[in-house]
């Protein structure tokens, strides 16, 4: 096993667990490249088309943790649709505009940024952790409600500043149960990974890949999945405890070390 097959199986470890334990995801992802770099081994050729791929295994894993919750809301709670819906207009909004102008989209690659951002998400688990428990379900949720959470999630599209963390943190507050903050904040990256993911697909293409590298990012994506199925249901039940400190903690260690080590460089 060659060292870009090592930073690929790396990468897929933290995206899965990152990704569903509230400590950001993109952040940790910016982290592990620049310390990488740092230690002297090639950096990625692509590193956006290897996160896109990435982003797509976790967006599997919601799905098959989900998909009995997700065929009930094609059925029987198609109401919570319009709330999803309204939910993701704020990242919609926020997104696009990002993705299209290079000035911001490099900007939030900023591995400075991210450390910086780590110790805010710290403190969000920290408040969330306080709050007493909602007596709202999901299912029963206004549009005022989705659209709070929807901007804690446009709020996440910086790095460093945790999705689940924000959404579910912003569920809490506006009256939710911890499952219910839980479940509506994964129901919501469906359609905001996904987007994503198509926005960054329509850049790759297979004839930019030798069929090596294409097994080998196909072998990155089955481990996010894989990785990503097991930290979304042990991410639940701690939730359902509210042990959400020691996430905090580590997020706040993390950035504080990471700022300080950018800045002394």
């Amino acid at each position: 096993m060659d060292l870009h097959q090592i930073h690929l199986l790396l990468l897929a470890v933290v995206q899965g667990i990152a990704e569903f334990l509230p400590i950001s995801s993109s952040g940790h992802l910016l982290l592990i490249n620049a310390l990488w770099v740092r230690a002297g081994a090639p950096p990625l050729a692509d590193t956006l088309g290897v996160e896109i791929l990435l982003h797509a295994g976790t967006l599997l894993a919601i799905l098959a943790v989900y998909r009995r919750r997700i065929a009930t809301l094609l059925g029987e709670d198609r109401r919570v649709i319009s709330r999803l819906i309204v939910g993701t207009l704020p990242a919609v909004v926020v997104g696009l505009p990002l993705h299209e102008i290079s000035f911001f989209h490099q900007g939030l690659e900023s591995p400075l940024l991210a450390g910086c951002m780590l110790p805010i998400t710290g403190l969000l688990l920290l408040w969330g952790s306080q709050q007493p428990e909602g007596a709202t379900d999901y299912r029963e949720m206004t549009y005022r409600q989705a659209l709070l959470i929807g901007l804690a999630q446009a709020v996440a599209i910086l790095p460093g500043i945790s999705r689940s963390g924000s959404t579910i943190v912003a569920g809490l507050a506006v009256g939710l149960r911890r499952d219910s903050a839980a479940t509506f904040s994964f129901l919501l990256a469906i359609p905001t990974i996904a987007g994503a993911v198509v926005l960054g697909l329509k850049d790759l293409g297979p004839d930019n890949y030798e069929p090596a590298e294409l097994v080998r990012l196909a072998g990155a994506t089955g481990v996010s999945f894989v990785v990503g199925v097991a930290a979304l249901l042990w991410l639940l039940r701690w939730l359902r405890q509210g042990r959400l400190q020691p996430l905090a903690w580590w997020c706040i260690a993390v950035g504080v070390s990471f700022t300080v080590w950018q800045i002394v460089r």
